[in-house]
């Protein structure tokens, strides 16, 4: 395959490409170019996508060349024109979209839907096939890429990141990815680092940083660079994507000759390394490349003036007008494409077999989803009687069941556990039964629980597991990803980004189910009382339930035995985001494993053991250390108040929506008190729009803490049983249930019991054994 013949084929997507930016009708410039032939708003970028144009042409002859299986993911997501004029070429939009026809009616079509409404988004998105990245924050594309090649031995996965996206945290935490992949067991990708030199209004970092620099930088990181540029660029692309493609056979082939032991790599052939020497490519091209050259005395090509729209006020400017059309009438589209008949035989003539293209890869599309063994969760459970009995905590139990997971999924290997270096802090480690951290550096003897083909992976940094568990699940296997609670909130931004995402593909036909993105959030702020007030956040769940999506779940297991319950369920939910709240400590077991499924299943429940008939006051919670308070408050009330009749809620689900049952466990008048797990003002919006909101008092985390000891991380957010009691004894008054100098009596009773509680931690250090060894006695 000649060089003309690639030549051809960009001059084809970049015309489509500019095409899309600019005109709304005269598709094919059959008359001179007019006003009204221009868009009434010039929306998305030109800057980035010639270059996505060549790597996307050079990687589909490279993928003809050896029948590749190869995916395509794009970091510049507002390059999205290039990827769709790539669609159009290859067919590949048009067996979704079936307008996309390759005549003058199809290339009409795409043209003026882009960045039209209710036509293309101006970024990559759910709706472009092939597509597992939502491109509209930067960043998180070398990881989501690691994460497809995951236990896909034959996937190779090539990443496009921009320069300007590459000066992104996410972005340059996730290089050091490739020292965690087993080239025996998973695929590989292949960076592709575009330097055009710019991003929005001025250069970028890597852009001015010399050959010799950048070499150093990415050999560090564990890659072979490989720097293409200047006038042969055309002719040393394809050689340097052959010699990509060789060392990373070499790499695999001999990784797989010898179990996993990785010794030898590519270009370091007979030298022992410590891990692979994994390719990647520098592209270096122009901004803008084959645009407009100058405005004026503005510099466009090779300028970050040609990063978004060049010549925006074309549509009034006939100057502008005339640029933009000698730039569109450039490419001679003309002799490239017929209205009739489609795209030059040239042009096809790159193009791989329709299903080797990267549009079409059944990777992204969620049919090659491997389904996961379960183990029954009672299998894990523990006695709940005498109820209350204090029992091992939510996250022993999880852990025992994800072994079991694993074991259950050993040859499957459709399953990992993603986490920032805290399997053991989360008292998730039994894992290590059956499994190991992913290693492939050198593993010393007193290493504990490394291995090369290990299925936990451990980095510090959350955005790259963030990247890493959507690029697995999206590619259609599952994961879990545990963290502290305190900070899943770096990645808060990356999971609004895939929630936006999973909506669209949710309405998306062609997209089939993947499994649920799952996340534990354990250590969080009431039991962070040691490590102080940086570690006091419950934020996420707050950011997760605005989402207004009813694929969003939340769960406040208040137990071990509801933990397992709820896991199991996760674990079996499609198309989702489900979010686990659970504690490490050694906590009560309240429910049995049926009562844990029938809470489960309602979402909330009546516990009856500590709820009266007629209740004039109902006590609800969300959370097992709230949980705990709330029914330790309603002990002290009955026993100061025998005839006090009072209700207990567990919320095991919160939902963004109430339920339209919602007075028959909280009855239609009475107060109720809420002890929340976060923010108080989270419930606070659930409820806003009840007419009643007068009834509820909620407590929850606010803002209160440090470094003090567990009960007084209640007591300083006033979630405690002492406030909880005080605020029961204060509504009975209101109910005359009982007088105000009893009223009165209790409240001084209890509030000298805040006091000196205060008092005595200070001297002591810790609780007082009244809170420690509390028990519930019904």
């Amino acid at each position: 395959m000649t060089s003309e013949a690639l030549k051809k084929y960009v001059r084809a997507a970049d015309y489509i490409t500019a095409a899309q930016l600019y005109l709304r009708d005269n598709f094919l410039l059959e008359e001179p170019l007019k006003a009204e032939h221009i868009k009434p708003r010039l929306l998305g970028h030109w800057g980035t996508c010639p270059g996505v144009n060549f790597v996307y042409a050079n990687l589909n002859q490279l993928i003809k060349r050896h029948q590749l299986d190869m995916l395509f993911v794009l970091g510049p997501g507002h390059g999205f024109p290039a990827l769709q004029a790539n669609l159009f070429i290859e067919n590949t939009l048009r067996k979704y979209y079936p307008a996309a026809t390759q005549d003058a009616s199809g290339l009409g079509y795409i043209v003026k839907n882009f960045s039209w409404p209710y036509g293309f988004p101006s970024h990559s998105n759910p709706g472009a096939p092939g597509a597992i990245l939502e491109g509209g924050e930067l960043g998180y594309s070398l990881a989501t890429a690691y994460g497809s090649v995951l236990d896909n031995p034959d996937l190779i996965t090539a990443v496009l990141i921009g320069d300007g996206e590459a000066e992104t945290g996410p972005l340059a935490a996730a290089w050091p990815i490739g020292k965690l992949i087993n080239p025996a067991g998973d695929g590989a990708v292949l960076p592709i680092l575009h330097l055009n030199g710019y991003k929005i209004s001025g250069p970028t970092i890597l852009g001015r940083m010399s050959n010799r620099e950048l070499k150093a930088l990415f050999t560090g990181h564990g890659y072979a660079p490989i720097i293409v540029e200047g006038r042969n660029v055309y002719e040393a692309m394809p050689v340097a994507l052959e010699k990509s493609l060789q060392i990373i056979q070499e790499i695999q082939g001999q990784a797989r000759e010898e179990g996993g032991e990785t010794k030898k790599a590519g270009r370091n052939s007979g030298v022992a390394i410590s891990a692979p020497g994994w390719p990647m490519l520098i592209l270096k091209t122009p901004k803008g490349w084959g645009g407009i050259k100058k405005l004026g005395t503005n510099k466009i090509e090779g300028n970050y003036l040609a990063h978004q729209i060049v010549a925006p006020d074309v549509k009034t400017d006939k100057r502008q007008l005339k640029a933009l059309e000698k730039w569109l009438r450039s490419y001679k589209f003309n002799e490239l494409f017929n209205p009739h008949s489609g795209f030059d035989a040239a042009i096809n003539e790159v193009l791989p077999e329709p299903a080797h293209r990267m549009g079409d890869n059944q990777h992204a599309f969620g049919t090659h989803t491997k389904e996961l063994v379960l183990p029954p969760a009672e299998e894990f459970s523990e006695p709940a009687e005498p109820v209350g009995v204090i029992g091992s905590s939510s996250m022993r139990r999880a852990g025992a069941f994800l072994n079991a997971v694993f074991k259950l999924n050993v040859g499957n290997k459709n399953f990992r556990l993603f986490s920032p270096d805290e399997t053991y802090s989360n008292k998730l480690d039994e894992v290590f039964q059956t499994t190991a951290r992913a290693w492939n550096l050198p593993i010393k003897e007193w290493d504990k629980d490394l291995r090369r083909d290990g299925r936990v992976m451990e980095i510090l940094s959350e955005h790259s597991l963030q990247g890493l568990i959507q690029g697995y699940i999206l590619t259609g296997r599952h994961g879990i990803f545990a963290s502290y609670e305190a900070f899943i909130q770096i990645v808060s931004s990356m999971a609004d980004q895939y929630a936006k995402f999973i909506k669209v593909a949710r309405e998306t036909p062609w997209r089939q189910p993947v499994p649920a993105l799952n996340y534990i959030l354990t250590s969080s702020g009431w039991r962070q009382e040691h490590n102080g007030f940086s570690h006091q956040n419950p934020g996420f769940i707050d950011d997760l339930l605005q989402r207004h999506a009813d694929f969003v779940h939340v769960y406040f297991p208040p137990d071990g035995n509801s933990t397992l319950a709820v896991l199991r369920r996760c674990l079996q939910t499609k198309n989702s985001i489900n979010v686990i709240a659970a504690g490490k400590t050694l906590e009560p077991r309240w429910l049995t494993p049926a009562q844990a499924e029938q809470n489960l299943d309602q979402g909330m429940m009546i516990w009856d053991f500590a709820s009266d008939a007629d209740p004039e006051v109902v006590l609800a919670a969300a959370g097992d250390y709230l949980t705990k308070e709330a029914l330790a408050a309603i002990s002290i009330a009955k026993a100061e108040i025998p005839t006090a009749r009072l209700r207990f809620v567990n919320i095991l689900e919160l939902r963004t929506k109430l339920p339209t049952n919602f007075n028959d466990y909280f009855t239609a008048d009475k107060p109720i008190i809420f002890n929340f797990h976060g923010y108080p003002e989270t419930l606070k919006q659930i409820l806003f729009d009840r007419p009643d909101t007068e009834r509820f008092s909620i407590h929850g985390y606010i803002e209160n803490g440090s470094t003090t000891t567990p009960f007084d991380m209640q007591v300083r957010n006033q979630t405690d049983r002492w406030h909880l009691a005080k605020e029961v004894f204060a509504y009975l008054l209101d109910q005359g249930k009982i007088t105000s100098d009893r009223e009165r009596e209790l409240q001084n009773k209890y509030e000298q019991k805040l006091t000196e509680h205060q008092v005595y931690i200070k001297q002591t250090g810790v609780d007082p054994d009244e809170i420690t060894e509390w028990k519930w006695r019904s």
